[in-house]
């Protein structure tokens, strides 16, 4: 059987985790508008009739300003150097830029077959994506080029049965039923920052983490007790919101996912804590797992 590991790479908002979602065929990363919504390697399990493609979103590469993003970009870079087949997600509807040329520069993709993907082709004029693929037709010229529309599927079955004619014949890494390697304590986290982001808008997301404090998994519901983190103690108030509004809203949202997570009721209490300066600590961004792994 064909099988291997794909990470899907690129800048922050380009479509990595909504390509991961859509070929999986569930939701299996977090998908908002901030950039740099995914922090971790997240692998998704895709089953064919002879093959099984392991697709590892990654976070979005960019210049970091603090440690977790240099965590965040070694990540990409490790999953990038370990892969069986590499693919490179371009925003066809943005003009070739030097955080391009920052990407291309940093990021080692000569190891494996490398496709690239020109994802919201719907958004672009056909000159400007032309233009934008004889660029990177000088520089990769042994890739792979597919157009994608990836919120609407467009063209993902014939991405994955070009990784598939890419893949070595291998074992099969995962012999169960399972989607994801994350188990469910790090997907719970993820919809209450989901929720966190999407509820905030552009006020504080990335200085956002959730820490899960406690599950009774034997309750009836479940009993979960989680944290936010904030880095300020302004950020603390936004968060909560008027009258604990804000921190209520989020919680009915992730109470809902939950749910439809565990498929089992869920009782869950939410608090915010601050931690200043998070981001830069390694104590920290190990206790919240943002320090990089490889598998």
């Amino acid at each position: 059987m064909k099988s291997g590991f794909v990470a899907i790479l690129g800048h922050p908002n380009v479509g990595k985790s909504t390509i991961l979602n859509g070929v999986i065929n569930r939701k299996v990363s977090i998908v908002t508008d901030k950039s740099q919504t995914t922090r971790n390697i997240i692998r998704g399990i895709y089953r064919g009739d002879d093959s099984q493609i392991i697709f590892v979103d990654t976070p979005g590469i960019h210049k970091p300003h603090a440690k977790l993003g240099e965590e965040m970009n070694a990540m990409a870079y490790s999953s990038a150097h370990e892969s069986d087949v590499n693919i490179l997600v371009i925003d066809a509807s943005r003009p070739f830029s030097e955080g391009d040329e920052f990407l291309l520069n940093h990021l080692d993709i000569n190891n494996a077959p490398l496709i690239l993907v020109f994802n919201k082709i719907d958004l672009a004029r056909i000159d400007e994506v032309e233009k934008l693929k004889s660029i990177y037709r000088e520089k990769l010229p042994e890739s792979h080029f597919i157009d994608t529309v990836a919120n609407e599927r467009f063209n993902l079955e014939e991405l994955i049965a070009l990784v598939e004619k890419l893949l070595p014949e291998g074992p099969e890494y995962y012999p169960g039923q399972e989607i994801t390697d994350k188990d469910e304590i790090f997907q719970i986290k993820e919809i209450i920052r989901e929720k966190v982001l999407k509820t905030l808008r552009d006020e504080v997301p990335h200085s956002i983490a959730v820490y899960v404090d406690n599950i009774a998994w034997e309750d009836n519901p479940i009993h979960i007790h989680a944290s936010i983190i904030v880095e300020k103690d302004s950020q603390k108030g936004i968060v909560i919101g008027a009258n604990g509004k804000r921190i209520k809203d989020i919680g009915l949202k992730a109470r809902r996912d939950i749910e439809k997570l565990l498929n089992k009721h869920v009782y869950l209490k939410l608090f915010v804590k601050v931690q200043s300066d998070w981001r830069n600590s390694d104590e920290l961004l190990e206790a919240y797992g943002y320090k990089n792994k490889k598998r």
